[in-house]
């Protein structure tokens, strides 16, 4: 009983809607982007990194992003809707900024061709993905 109750009320300060705000508007903008540019950001990325199935999973994930980041713009269900936006973008990592700091093929992800690698290139690729994973597991935490 305590954990839907600590899902459903919040304390944050009323700053939060600041975060709120910024990462559900990327993660809607990003949704409608697979859908509107399939090849570039949609199915056919997925398909470029190599993820299976990628003509099901990138509606998937855009829905899911649409979804979860209107969810967190309204501040209903904030913590829930954070939980599927920390995945998809956990995954973002491992399948697109892991094998730059590698500087090869990592679980079968493709390498794709960056100025630099290592350590500085990951930093400057993983940007965007980092801000959108910690803001989203901050919100998971304060709520709305």
């Amino acid at each position: 009983m305590k954990f839907f109750v600590r899902m459903f009320t919040t304390n944050a300060p009323a700053a939060t809607i600041l975060i709120r705000l910024v990462v559900g508007a990327v993660f809607v903008s990003e949704g409608i982007q697979k859908f509107l540019f399939s090849e570039e950001v949609g199915a056919g990325r997925f398909a470029k990194i190599g993820i299976s199935n990628s003509e099901t999973i990138a509606p998937f994930v855009g829905i899911a992003e649409i979804v979860c980041g209107t969810l967190i713009i309204l501040g209903l269900f904030t913590r829930i809707a954070a939980v599927p936006l920390i995945a998809v973008m956990f995954v973002a990592l491992v399948s697109t900024k892991i094998p730059i700091l590698l500087g090869q093929e990592f679980l079968g992800f493709s390498l794709r061709k960056v100025s630099y690698y290592g350590f500085w290139g990951f930093m400057h690729e993983s940007r965007t993905d980092l801000a959108m994973l910690f803001s989203s597991v901050f919100l998971l935490i304060v709520g709305a």
